[in-house]
């Protein structure tokens, strides 16, 4: 063969690869080892694009004129997006590519550490992985437009939990997820949008499940004050409060649509005079799907079962997690794989379980805040110690305070037997005695009323008080005749006497006996009973 013929025959060559290298594929990114509902994913035809219009088929049929790019992005997909995909380019049909979504969860979690899917221009945030197995051996990675690139994996041994920083770059949305290295073992996809704009309508960083609540939040970059709030679903006001949060309780497929918001709001914070200012958000979608099926947990005494109605037949083991209550990234996976389990520690308990590629949507949370009932006991009796030591305690400062009131009206009665202070007597028309108060403890001679007689004196006269064995007709009351005086003197008597003496003033004074006309007056100073003697001292003189 001549060198005419071997340059004709590598022209050939050259021009059948380059027609097979316009040959249209369909190709999937991120490339998935299987796909899960929920996941975004993006279907390209031609790895090459180029400003070609693009059309492309589902299950041979043509998809709406929308759909002319080159890629083709599918968010939150389910079983329904299974089928087979083909894209056209200049009258050239690609070959058939085949998508199955499994409803199953993947084996790993990512998630949003705070906030949602919306981040501004240039922002960033942290996304935690968890895993039941050590995360040492796992990468992560980012979708930005069709570019895939590999991510830093911040892994924290202790708390068996992985932080990556995500960032949009220059990118309008990013996908991230991580996967096990040498296994086909991945978490979920987790996808961010960027706004340029002040105003920010963030829907969950997750998809929304039907049945649950799912709350959309308006918020304003720089953390400024909202005054007024106003959501839109395709672009028709809806129905809310003036709060910056739309929340649907019970999401539905009618719930499936475009929502932003309008907000009035203040940068109160820079200043208290700030001016008022109001702006759109984006719009963004927002896509209810039906989910996994649910694993469910049942209490008993002490012990949980875990059970799952609407699995597939080939789901086997069972999967059993502690989380602490103050840590909720904190989780542990337990020995366990039996449909139920004694419950040990506090704190919250989830199940779900393991179907061939993927695993079932995890169970409500049960919650054990009590303490178990061998730790009880030791409690319990340390309270009843304590409620007793306090009621001995308590006892003993009320006999404490009746024995002080005693001795103050001990010390009462002992002012009055040596100080200026009077003591109601009563006198009676019959016999002229003169009683006096008696305590709880007198003699048997005790009167019903309290008093006692004192013995009689044929002399009328005054009584005044002494001290103990002071005049030999002391009474217990420490009472003494005094000898009587020319001087007419009045006595305080009972109010409660029932018969009066005639000369009783109105005030409760009754005349002593008089012996003689005069009146002498009886001056009280510090001492009134010491000055009545020295005046009867005189008198005798």
């Amino acid at each position: 063969m001549d060198m005419r013929s071997l340059q004709l025959l590598s022209v050939l060559l050259a021009l059948v690869r380059e027609g097979e290298g316009q040959k249209l594929t369909v190709s999937l990114r991120p490339k998935f080892p299987q796909v899960f509902v929920g996941d975004d994913v993006t279907l390209i035809c031609n790895r090459e694009g180029g400003s070609k219009p693009t059309k492309w088929f589902f299950n041979k049929v043509g998809l709406p004129q929308t759909h002319q790019d080159y890629s083709m992005l599918i968010t939150a997909v389910t079983p329904e997006n299974s089928g087979v995909y083909e894209c056209e380019q200049g009258g050239t049909r690609s070959e058939s590519f085949t998508l199955t979504v499994l409803e199953l969860e993947p084996y790993a979690q990512l998630s949003p550490s705070a906030g949602g899917a919306v981040m501004t221009k240039g922002d960033g945030k942290n996304l935690v992985l968890q895993a039941d197995d050590d995360l040492k051996d796992w990468a992560c990675f980012v979708l930005r437009e069709v570019s895939t690139f590999s991510l830093g994996v911040d892994v924290d041994e202790k708390m068996n939990r992985a932080v990556i920083f995500a960032e949009l770059k220059e990118a309008e949305r990013a996908t991230f997820w991580c996967k096990k290295k040498k296994s086909d073992l991945r978490s979920n996809a987790v996808t961010l949008k960027k706004t340029e704009l002040m105003v920010m309508l963030v829907p969950p960083a997750v998809p929304a499940l039907q049945g649950e609540p799912v709350a959309l939040r308006c918020v304003v970059w720089g953390g400024a004050k909202l005054e007024k709030v106003v959501f839109y679903k395709d672009k028709s006001e809806i129905p809310s409060s003036s709060e910056g949060t739309y929340t649907i309780t019970n999401a539905t497929q009618s719930d499936n649509g475009k929502y932003s918001c309008h907000a009035t709001y203040r940068f109160i914070h820079i200043s208290a005079e700030a001016a008022q200012k109001e702006g759109d958000s984006d719009a963004q979608e927002l896509k209810v799907i039906g989910g996994p099926p649910a694993a469910v947990i049942s209490a008993s005494t002490n012990s949980l079962q875990c059970s799952c109605p609407h699995c597939p037949d080939d789901c086997t083991s069972y999967h059993w997690y502690h989380t602490l209550f103050n840590d909720p990234y904190a989780r542990k996976k337990l020995s366990e794989n039996d449909q139920s389990i004694t419950v040990k520690e506090k704190g919250q308990y989830r199940c779900r379980r393991e179907c061939g590629k993927g695993f079932s949507r995890f169970s409500n949370v049960y919650s054990k805040a009590q303490s178990d009932p061998a730790n009880v006991m030791p409690i319990l009796v340390a309270v009843i110690l304590i409620v007793l030591g306090l009621l001995i305690v308590l006892l003993i400062v009320l006999k404490r305070r009746r024995g002080g009131s005693n001795i103050q009206e001990t010390k009462r009665d002992e002012d009055k037997t040596t100080g200026g202070d009077y003591e109601q007597i009563q006198l009676k028309d019959k016999d002229k005695a003169v009683y006096h108060t008696l305590g709880e403890s007198t003699s048997k001679d005790k009167a019903e009323g309290g008093y006692e007689p004192l013995q009689k004196r044929q002399e009328e006269g005054m009584y005044h008080t002494v001290g103990p064995g002071e005049g030999q007709s002391e009474g217990e009351g420490g009472y003494e005749a005094l000898k009587s005086v020319k001087a007419e003197v009045y006595q305080t008597l009972s109010s409660d006497d029932s018969k009066k003496p005639a000369g009783e003033a109105e005030g409760g004074y009754e005349q002593l006996p008089q012996k003689g006309k005069d009146y002498e007056a009886v001056t009280v100073e510090e001492n009134p009973y010491e000055e009545v003697k020295k005046q009867t001292g005189k008198e005798k003189e």
